[in-house]
């Protein structure tokens, strides 16, 4: 398609390139939408590379809760017409007018490009890093660029950076997790059966290329998003690669997910790492751990908070993001190395933000690992370990047993990792533990927070106590790191030890405020009262990876008598 111009906000102008052909080195072939700059020069490129439709509006992916997002956060919008914004990637008014190209590109097998679907796989990462070659390439680009984009688009940018592409200068990964097994496809080992097949059918099938019957269209010419060719069902799943079915094919850390992993040592490229509280369940853990793991030497990670599709769009945000590709794109001197290595919001009761901390590091400097000892003779969590040992017991697949902590007695700051230590046993070979930890002001109200849809609760955790087998190399004092490579079943009745590990989390509790830890078989499904918090679509429910006669076991909590049963929680100190 011939170069069109294309309005943007304030009555400026962009040229769009549409449909054009990145030709890969095994034949295949991409396509590609690119958005420059009038007029016409050399300018650094911001390049998305993925399956959800570089074309077709976010309101087509996101339906009745984009109204709603923008009815809430009319921010998202306040500097754009909104006509060019495709889902989770950057918004072509908010930077070509700044002087960047930008690129949405179509995955392999997916919208416009042919091929077959292999969604986070090498063959993927392999093609990106061929698209980003090409970008730093083509005549109108200045030989640098930079991978911007949320979720799927942060997530995937861990892998190419770890391939080490020509002409790759910068990442930005606003909301991605960097590990494939752990944070989006098997919490503790248990297969997130709720988020990835929801996600499978919803945004990646319906977009795959030649589904005749794509309920997506191109905003800029009203075709379908799919391609012309019409192809039918059989010819579609010939064409593709069974995610579900490999996901579950695979409950080890096995080759298959190393594979699909990053090695981060390999990433030296300046890097700014942006996480979200109310990324639990999805990218909160392994976006920080990204920001952790790699190896480059200017790196910067903020944690915010707040619905992350709506902070990504502000206009604070773009220009947090503007800054630091102008210093590692354009060469822009505008002191961006002052910023603070490390900056954290933590949340107040009503979810606004009480401060922001800065930090040299991860987790922060100064923080106290404080912990709350499980008393299973009085449900409570406290400050002291009890004397006497005593055990609870519950049916797996029931609300489970709660620990609540008398009301604090000043006010307390927590931000950073958590994990929870307990002695287990269970009535059948093995069990899956589902933590949830809760909040509640001195008035009993449940303090939860925002996300894109529903509230979460303060935190929450998971795992299989079969691979409870802790990988020794990565495992500090505040958080444990499970190997998942070797299955230790367990004995019924035999109590073992197995430690939790909680995701991140920030919040200032007043005085008088209670903790509560929920200890279960099955999801938190909430308390059912208005404004109540749950695992929201975050669920581990697939009958192949859980048969109901597996885990529908009793589970006991053993604690005190020297067994050590406790919640380790992040105080801030300063």
């Amino acid at each position: 398609m011939p170069t069109v111009l294309r309005e943007a906000a304030g009555g400026r102008t962009m040229a769009l390139d549409k449909d054009v052909e990145i030709r890969l080195s095994d034949g295949a072939v991409l396509r590609a939408d690119v958005y420059r700059p009038v007029p016409a020069g050399k300018y650094p490129a911001l390049m998305t590379y993925g399956p959800y439709g570089k074309d077709s509006h976010i309101s087509q992916f996101m339906g009745e809760g984009w109204e709603r997002l923008k009815a809430r956060h009319p921010e998202m919008v306040a500097n754009s017409t909104g006509k060019h914004m495709v889902f989770e990637r950057p918004d072509p008014e908010s930077w070509v007018p700044h002087g960047y190209a930008l690129i949405h590109v179509d995955c392999r097998g997916a919208g416009r490009s042919p091929g077959k679907l292999d969604v986070n796989s090498p063959q993927e990462f392999m093609d990106f890093k061929e698209a980003i070659e090409w970008a730093g390439a083509q005549p109108w680009c200045n030989g640098k660029v930079g991978l911007l984009g949320i979720s799927y688009y942060a997530a995937g940018q861990w892998m190419v950076a770890s391939y080490r592409p020509k002409y790759l200068a910068a990442i930005l990964p606003w909301a991605g997790t960097c590990d494939f097994y752990r944070d989006r496809t098997r919490h503790g080992g248990i297969f997130c059966s709720g988020f990835v097949g929801r996600w499978w059918q919803n945004s990646v099938l319906n977009n795959q290329h030649g589904k005749a019957d794509s309920t997506l269209t191109d905003f800029v010419n009203g075709e379908r998003s799919t391609g012309p060719a019409s192809l039918a069902p059989e010819k579609l799943k010939e064409n593709r690669f069974d995610y579900i079915e490999n996901v579950r094919a695979h409950p080890l850390l096995d080759a298959w997910y190393q594979a699909r992993s990053a090695d981060l040592s390999k990433i030296e490229v300046p890097a700014l790492v942006v996480a979200n509280w109310s990324a639990l369940g999805l990218h909160l853990r392994g976006t920080i751990e990204g920001f952790v793991g790699i190896s480059s030497r200017e790196k910067w990670l903020k944690v915010q908070t707040g619905p992350y599709f709506a902070t990504f769009f502000a206009p604070d945000s773009v220009a947090l993001q503007r800054r630091f590709f102008d210093r590692y794109l354009k060469g822009v001197d505008n002191g961006w190395e002052k910023e603070a290595r490390v900056e954290v919001l933590v949340r107040a009761p009503d979810d606004t933000v009480r401060r922001s901390v800065r930090s040299a590091a991860w987790p922060i400097e100064g923080t106290r690992f404080v912990k709350l000892h499980l008393d299973a003779a009085g449900k409570m969590l406290a400050w002291q370990a009890p004397a006497a040992a005593s055990s609870a017991s519950y049916p797996a697949l029931s609300a489970g047993a709660t620990f609540t902590s008398a009301p604090l007695d000043r006010d307390m700051e927590i931000a950073g990792p958590l994990l929870a230590k307990l002695q287990l046993s269970c009535s059948k070979p093995d069990m899956d533990m589902f933590c949830t930890l809760l909040a509640f002001d001195p008035s009993g109200r449940e303090i939860n927070f925002a996300t894109n849809f529903d509230p979460i609760p303060l935190s929450q955790g998971w795992l299989r106590v079969a691979l409870r087998k802790l990988d020794p190399a990565r495992t500090t004092d505040w958080q444990p790191v499970h190997s998942f490579d070797a299955p230790q079943p367990l004995r019924p009745g035999e109590v073992v030890e197995a430690q939790v590990e909680v995701w991140p989390t920030a919040a200032f509790l007043p005085k008088g405020s209670r903790l509560a830890l929920i200890l279960s078989g099955q999801d938190y499904k909430g308390t059912g009262k208005p404004g109540s918090s749950s695992s929201g679509f975050f669920l581990h429910n697939d009958p192949v990876d859980r048969p109901p006669e597996r885990y529908d076991g009793e589970h006991t909590i053993h604690t005190g008598g020297g067994k050590a049963s406790f919640l380790q929680v992040p105080v801030l100190t300063a």
